[in-house]
């Protein structure tokens, strides 16, 4: 079975057995998740979220993801350079049944 699923406001296409990382969630590893806000189950759509379907899965890791950086720039103007960054926390995810 697939899915779309929402978490973290983005989607997410999902099948069972595979590993997704979403934005950092509230939980320890090895807990168990379940998505309610299902969009779509196989050719199925919601409006906007399908009744009765949920997504389980196990929290494998939480984590952070590599620096980003990022550089503004200002043509002609040499002193406003600046370079920022920052890491992404994630919360990587199995998962395990797609119930519906």
């Amino acid at each position: 079975m697939n899915a779309v699923i929402k978490a973290g406001g983005k989607q997410y296409y999902v099948t069972e057995g595979a590993e997704i990382f979403v934005e950092k969630l509230n939980c320890e590893e090895g807990d168990t998740v379940t998505f309610d806000q299902v969009l779509m189950l196989d050719s199925k759509v919601g409006n906007p979220y399908l009744t009765n379907v949920t997504v389980d899965g196990v929290v494998l890791k939480n984590g952070k993801a590599k620096k980003i950086k990022v550089f503004k720039y200002k043509s002609k103007d040499r002193s406003n350079r600046k370079t920022q960054g920052h890491r992404q926390p994630y919360t990587k995810i199995k998962i395990t049944k797609i119930n519906g």
